[in-house]
């Protein structure tokens, strides 16, 4: 009897020691799997592309298209990024929708190239409440809150104004009695607000350069041809020198001083701000003197800062674009073989 007892108490035993390693082989199996299950959604989200809504002024000039171009080709070709595009075609209101449908589709970042400098607080209140992080690119705004954008992207438009006038100066003679036209860009945008702050700092210190005529060409070319048409019927004889907000206006300029008779780039000096191809090609032909470069290539400096910013990291408050100028036809063209817009 002891022997059976004995038996059974050893059989009972090894069923417990059985059902234990079981059970824990069963526990580890689960755990690993859950720890499997967690690793590969993590891996998932990771993956999950960074969206960004582009809001664009619109497509009124070479420079603005070649700015469009850069963000498209390097967003929509790097499977880290989902691009939304909306053109405002020139249109406020039209940017303040497209923010605001950017929000509702709850996008990681904002673009924002502001067709003008106020009237944005509200909407990037919006944006701000809904946890998105506003980058301006190539224009500044003005807003009481300057939290309500993370950075900026873009040129030192002031030091561009100047460049010009520093360099029209050195091209003409500080003693030459130079009398000026400008052709300012969109009335209200920090570019031709900055442009002609900066031109004036320098210019308002010599007395023989004089400023006689300041008019918005819109920075489209059409416009900067119909403005340059009456400072040419108005004061044909006495103008000198033309300063463009941008290189459009100064190839529309061209044209009307072409038709009204006289030489761009000889008769009347052409300076002007951004560094399109048909401006270069225009002070090789000798019909204009002075580029001041203005890069519109953002997009992997965009690139950058999403990524910086959705992996936590602090970004510059200004990221600067790298600019130059160019003055004269050998200049030029030395240069133009490598321009990309």
């Amino acid at each position: 009897m002891k022997q059976v007892f004995l038996f059974f108490i050893t059989m009972f035993s090894v069923v417990l020691i059985l059902s234990a390693c079981s059970t824990e082989n069963s526990t580890n199996v689960n755990s690993e799997t859950d720890n499997n299950s967690e690793v590969s959604n993590d891996n998932e989200a990771s993956s999950d592309p960074i969206v960004v809504g582009f809001s664009q002024i619109g497509a009124e000039s070479g420079w603005r298209t070649a700015e469009t171009e850069s963000i498209k080709e390097t967003l929509e070709n790097d499977p880290q990024f989902e691009l939304k595009f909306s053109d405002a075609q020139q249109k406020q209101e039209n940017q303040i929708k497209a923010l605001r449908s950017f929000i509702a589709q709850q996008v990681d970042i904002i673009a924002l190239a502001p067709v003008v400098e106020s009237g944005w607080e509200t909407v990037l209140t919006e944006a701000k409440e809904a946890g998105i992080p506003v980058i301006l690119l190539d224009r500044r705004i003005e807003v009481e809150d300057e939290s309500l954008y993370t950075s900026f992207i873009g040129s030192d438009f002031i030091l561009e104004g100047e460049n010009a006038a520093k360099e029209l100066i050195n091209l003409i003679g500080e003693e030459v009695e130079t009398n000026i036209v400008e052709l300012q860009g969109t009335v209200g945008a920090s570019a031709a607000n900055d442009r002609m702050e900066g031109f004036a700092n320098i210019i308002s210190k010599n007395e023989k350069y004089n400023i006689i005529k300041s008019q918005t060409g819109e920075f489209t070319r059409s416009k900067g041809k119909e403005v340059m048409e009456a400072f040419l019927k108005s004061d044909g004889e006495n103008i000198d020198a033309v300063y463009a907000h941008n290189d459009d206006m100064a190839l529309g300029a061209i044209q009307a001083i072409e038709e009204y008779g006289l030489k761009p780039g000889q008769d009347i000096k052409i300076v002007s701000v951004d560094g399109i191809s048909d401006i270069f090609e225009a002070v090789i032909a000798g019909k204009a003197n002075i580029i001041v470069e203005c890069n519109p290539l953002l997009g992997p400096q965009l690139a950058q800062a999403a990524k910086d910013l959705m992996e936590g990291k602090e970004i510059e408050r200004w990221i600067k674009t790298e600019e130059t100028v160019f003055v004269g036809s050998e200049e030029a063209e030395a240069a133009l073989p490598d321009r990309k817009y």
